[in-house]
This record gives structure tokens, sequence and C-alpha cells, in this order.
């Protein structure tokens, strides 16, 4: 019986020792993300390193990102978290500016614009989200997954009415990203935590930049990495930012991104795609698995399934070696390319017992 790439990946990079149904929270690494890891912190131990880390694995994560968002790597810039990516957007809005987002979006995506407390917050529940831009909106940011419930933003709907007013748009793909095909051109923005789909360790998170919405950003965390030239750029002021979103990179950690570039490798390798088959195929067993011990999941095609009022059974799967989380009332599930399909029956299973 011919074996898929899925199948050869999962045989050789993941060894868990539970039922992992948690990557909403944090994805696996893969064996060869945590070699990397490894590799690089004896080097570092020995002295045989003349730094912390190469820019060689560095600029490879970023390029291994861009095949995965369907942008160039000159698109790309890198940090550490999605939380910094907006503040810089949001830094660059001018007072008055309105900013639009969903009901209960993540807070990473909304605390940035919040906090300055100049600009004009409206949210409107998620369905509505499109109908919801008007000409004075300046920005609809928003996330592609939503985090509490896994439920799929209308992405052609908001992109088509935020064109129609004018508005750009911030897409956070951190739910999303390595399951679900993302086309990060479509978007002025789009921020992406690595540590959850993209199988990266916490630290890598990426921003993509389309070259018209590059004007409108101010480069707030300069240093050295974000010149033109890095290495004759470290003392005194910057002289000659990157010409592309590289200007807005922060310094990275070393370790996370070493790891990043096998990771977002193996991804390329198998294919968001078939990830997508795989992942939506798992979730949709186990959402007609709970109706039929009467539970009722929240409804769609998602990857990441949300039972509203079960939160509080995470403990009993977690005892039982299934892991997954409570988000908001809701017990979530998050499928991922290492998951099967006995998997899915073991937490019916306890949920049913």
């Amino acid at each position: 019986m011919e074996t898929s790439a899925i199948d050869r990946v999962r045989a050789t990079e993941f060894a868990s020792g539970t039922t992992y149904l948690n990557t909403s929270s944090c994805g696996l690494l893969p064996r060869r993300a945590v070699e990397a890891v490894k590799s690089l912190a004896d080097d570092c131990g020995a002295g045989v390193r003349g730094g912390a880390g190469s820019f060689d694995s560095v600029d490879a994560a970023r390029a291994g990102f861009a095949r995965i968002a369907g942008v160039a790597p000159a698109r790309v810039a890198l940090g550490g978290s999605v939380a910094a990516h907006v503040g810089l957007i949001a830094a660059s809005l001018p007072p008055g500016a309105e900013v639009l987002a969903p009901t209960g979006e993540f807070s990473s995506v909304v605390s940035p614009f919040a906090v300055r407390g100049d600009l004009e917050m409206r949210y409107v529940p998620l369905e509505g989200l499109a109908d919801a831009v008007r000409p004075g909106t300046a920005l609809v940011a928003f996330s592609a997954v939503q985090s509490s419930d896994g439920r799929v933003a209308d992405l052609d709907a908001v992109r088509a009415a935020a064109a129609a007013h004018g508005a750009r748009t911030l897409l956070d793909a951190s739910q999303s990203a390595g399951w679900l095909p993302l086309d990060a051109g479509a978007y002025d923005y789009t921020v992406t935590g690595g540590f959850k789909f993209l199988l990266s360790p916490r630290g890598t998170s990426f921003l993509t930049v389309t070259e018209e919405a590059q004007q409108a950003l101010r480069p707030l965390y300069v240093g050295w990495v974000a010149a033109e030239d890095r290495w004759n750029s470290t003392y005194g002021p910057v002289e000659k930012l990157a010409a592309d979103a590289r200007r807005f990179d922060e310094p990275v950690a070393f370790l996370s991104y070493h790891a990043a570039e096998q990771s977002l490798a193996l991804l390329s390798e198998v294919e968001v795609d078939a990830v997508y088959t795989h992942a939506t195929a798992l979730a949709a067993r186990f959402r007609e698995g709970l109706a039929s011990i009467g539970r009722e999941a929240v409804p769609g095609t998602s990857a990441i399934v949300a039972v509203p009022g079960l939160g509080g059974r995470e403990p009993d799967l977690a005892a039982a070696g299934v892991m997954v989380s409570a988000r908001a009332g809701n017990l979530r599930a998050a499928f991922h390319l290492y998951n099967t399909e006995a998997d899915v029956d073991r937490a019916l299973g306890v949920l049913a017992g």
C-alpha cells in the first residue's frame, strides 16, 4: 500500500506520548527541528561558533514561510511575537482612525490599537464583519480562524468590502497558517505566530507587508539586522534600511529560527493542501462523533473544533492522555498532520465515558 507524505512524516518526525489535539495552543516540534536546536545549543555551549546562530538559517526560515504564504521572501519580516508586529501597524495609524474587528477577537490582534487611546475601535460579530466596513474604516483587523471556537472568517467577503471602501486589511493567520491555504499577498498585512500549526518554537513570528502598504509603516524597531548591509551597520545609526520588508525585522532568537527553518521545510514537503484535507476530515469525524453522543460542536469545516459548555472536561481528558484546551467555556480540539482517526476515537471514547 502506498504511503502518503503525511504518513511518512508522522512516522519519522513525531513521537508524541499523548493523544495531542492541542495544536491551537502549541504545535509539536518535529524531530528535525529539535535536532537543530540541540545542535546550535551544543555549539554555543562549546564555543565553536562566532555568534549565537546563523543568518542563513534565519533567511531560510523567511523563505520557508514565504512559500507557505504565497509571497516573495522580500515581503516577509521576522520577529518574536504577533503583538509586536501588530504594534508596528498600530503606530502607523493617524489619530482618530477607525479600526474594525470582530467581537471577541484574540487580544494580540486588537490590544495594540486599543491601548493607543486615540483610535476609534469598533467591534461587530464575525459573521457581520464584511457588511460593517464603511467609508470611514481605516483598517479591518481580524483572524482567519477564531482562537476561541475555530470559526473561519469569510475571507473573500471581507477583502472585497475593504477594497470597496478603501480600507486596509490585517489578517492574523496564527490559527490557520499550516493547515488552511494562505494567500498573504491578498492582504495589506498578515501576522502569524509560528508556534502553532507552523510547528515552530515560541519566539518565531512572521509579518507580511505588500509593497504599497510598506510605505505606510514606520520601522520602529530598527537595529542593525534591519539594515540593507547588516554586517557593516553594527555601529552608529543605521544609514540605509533594507529596501524590502526586512526593514521591519526585529532581532530574532536564533535557537527558535534554526528550528523554524526545519519545520517550515517539512510543511512545504507535505504541502498545506494535503494537510487541509487530512485535518479537516479528522475534524469532521470528531464533529460527527460528538453529535452521536449528544454533544453539538460549533458548526463549520475548520480543523479546530469547539464544543460549547464542555470546557470543564479538559482535566478529565488530560488525565486520560488526551491533550485539548478550554477556551471561553468551550472544549477546543485541533487536528493537524500528526493526528489520526485513532486520536479522534480515543477523545470521543473519553468524552462518552
